[in-house]
């Protein structure tokens, strides 16, 4: 049995699974859970779509209490009578947790993959978690220790992202397939997993993206060859601009309607017919990033896939007044963004909450596409995140895979 309740939970979901299939070809598992399409194309039986239930923020767990509440109910219910080998518990900590502790009660065996962030805030949940976790899996280098000090079975396996984050496609074929001019930079723009994340984040950044438009950025476009495009246009490298307007692409997260981006996107009007303002990019999110010269991201994990892609970024965070207040005070952080925690100092600028306007992260861009120092600093800084990252080898998946199995086989 599997547990995720967000689009980065339901990528790992997927990628655990068809490492355990990998692992034993010969074996005839049975998964089931909750999660979302990508789990579903692994093999997992969703009794919970991801898409239900992936929300933030003190408010909106009110009013999704019902949907909350059902979904705990079909997945104990569903524990119980299925009776699952054992339960993989992944990020998701204020359902997990609870439904952690109903199912310890039951004898049930459970893994937790993807650490709740408790060195960083609500300190105190470390108390039931050393009580209803038989294995801490961690994907970030300090947890381990962290977790060791703290009494629990942990086991470091690096993060499952290192060795999956790559382009598929050259500049030319992916600018190709979605119509874009693979001569000009793109920005990309990732607002979210969560509906609420998008109605927070989408707004600002475009109006950031429309103070952008008209900026003359000399970045040089990533990916790009010079001497390719020039034989396709016809024409000797030294007569390709190098200073263009940007393009805007904003990749989708698996959770995430196409129908949502458009409605907010219906109010921005272009005053040239012939040109999208935004490209919508579904299920292509990191050739997005890798053609990108730059990015504005929401905090979260696709920080740390821009990171893996080495796209210059801010980071952005944006929520409720009434979250911001009881929250923000309970992080003992001053970093938040995952980048920067991987780091240990801060790389990448980070606009929290009020700061976060579309003025702000227009001057912000600017600034750093304005620098080429700045830029070039931050783009080795990324580089040596990504060395951290990679740092455990082989596939984290496959190594996640065989520390369940350690606990499976007692």
């Amino acid at each position: 049995m599997l547990v995720a309740g967000e689009a980065s939970g339901d990528k790992h979901g997927a990628s655990l699974v068809r490492a355990l299939k990998n692992l034993h070809p010969e074996t005839d598992y049975q998964f089931f859970g909750s999660g979302g399409a990508e789990m579903r194309d692994a093999g997992v039986q969703t009794l919970v779509d991801v898409r239900d239930v992936a929300i933030i923020g003190v408010a909106e767990v009110a009013s999704a209490a019902g949907r909350l509440y059902r979904a705990y109910r079909t997945l104990l219910s569903a524990a119980r009578t299925r009776r699952p080998s054992i339960v993989v518990l992944i990020d998701w900590p204020d359902f997990n947790l609870r439904i952690a502790k109903k199912l310890h009660r039951d004898a049930f065996k459970i893994v937790y993959y993807i650490s709740p962030q408790i060195w960083a805030w609500r300190k105190y949940r470390i108390h039931a978690m050393r009580r209803d976790i038989d294995r801490m899996i961690v994907i970030l280098p300090f947890e381990e220790e962290f977790y060791r000090g703290q009494g629990l079975d942990v086991r470091y396996v690096g993060h499952p992202l290192a060795n999956v984050v790559r382009t598929t496609l050259n500049r030319v074929e992916f600018c190709s397939r979605y119509g874009l001019d693979p001569e000009r930079p793109i920005f990309a723009l990732l607002p979210g997993s969560r509906r609420k994340e998008i109605a927070y984040h989408l707004p600002v950044m475009l109006d950031a993206a429309s103070r952008l438009r008209t900026f003359q950025t000399c970045v040089e476009p990533a990916g790009i060859d010079r001497a390719a495009l020039s034989s396709l246009a016809n024409q000797p490298p030294g007569s390709i601009a190098q200073s263009s307007t940007p393009q805007f692409v904003i990749p989708l997260a698996s959770t995430v309607r196409r129908a949502d981006i458009e409605e907010a996107l219906q109010q921005v009007s272009s005053s040239n017919a012939d040109e999208p303002l935004y490209t919508i990019i579904e299920s292509d999110t990191y050739n997005a990033l890798g053609h990108s010269s730059f990015a504005v991201v929401a905090s979260g994990t696709a920080t740390v896939e821009a990171a893996l892609s080495g796209v210059p970024m801010i980071i952005i965070y944006r929520g409720s007044d009434l979250n911001w207040r009881l929250i923000r005070p309970l992080i003992h952080l001053k970093d938040v963004g995952m980048v920067n925690l991987i780091a240990g100092r801060r790389i990448v600028p980070e606009l929290l909450q009020h700061d976060a306007t579309g003025e702000n992260i227009a001057r912000e861009s600017i600034d750093i596409l304005s620098n080429a120092v700045r830029t070039t600093e931050m783009r080795q800084e990324l580089a040596r995140v990504r060395e951290l990252i990679e740092a455990g080898g082989s596939s984290a998946s496959e190594r996640a895979a065989q520390a369940v199995l350690e606990v499976l086989a007692g």
